[in-house]
């Protein structure tokens, strides 16, 4: 079986995203809608006053929001014509979310992706990355003193979450 032609040598590479992600709660409450929550089923994604009953600065973002930041991060490396991944191959394996807190509405990242490891398997590459999501400033949920979990961090670099992602790039058949 023909073997992937995925570059082996990115495995430890860090790609840092040049921009900064806003959270916005458009944003969220589009998110929130595009995966089935309502405003009566999670009501702190669409009602900042329901989200500061909970002791949060904004519009909470769903626990996969974070995909959407991950994403545009890892396209840094997926797109690197060197690292030879051919996205029309690409299977999504799985994602895994770890937090220090909640991303809420207001929120300003930053985002870096970690080829954490590239391994040949049956002449398919299986990918995992890890993009760090931290705080690059004082947005709604980054003010100090005035909701869960949002006094560490405070625009200092801290990671609010990190998302771990596996592909599979297919070989050749």
């Amino acid at each position: 079986m023909p073997g992937s032609p995925v570059n082996t040598e990115f495995e430890g590479r860090v790609f840092e995203h040049p921009e900064e992600f806003e959270v916005s709660a458009e944003s969220i409450k589009d998110f929130a809608r595009a995966t089935g929550a309502t405003q009566e089923s999670h009501p702190a994604h669409f009602d900042a006053s329901r989200a500061a009953d909970l002791g949060y600065d904004g519009l909470v973002a769903p626990p996969t929001y974070p995909v959407i930041i991950a994403q545009r991060a890892e396209r840094n490396y997926i797109a690197d014509p060197e690292a030879g991944i051919d996205f029309s191959r690409v299977v999504h394996g799985s994602e895994r979310f770890t937090y220090t807190r909640p991303l809420v509405a207001g929120d300003r990242v930053r985002a870096s992706t970690l080829v954490e490891s590239i391994r040949q398997v049956g002449g398919h590459a299986m990918i995992t990355t890890r993009t760090s999501i931290v705080d690059a400033g004082a947005g709604a949920g980054a003010e100090a003193g005035t909701g869960v979990g949002t006094e560490a961090g405070a625009g200092n670099g801290e990671e609010i979450v990190a998302v771990t992602s596996s592909i599979v790039v297919r070989g050749e058949e």
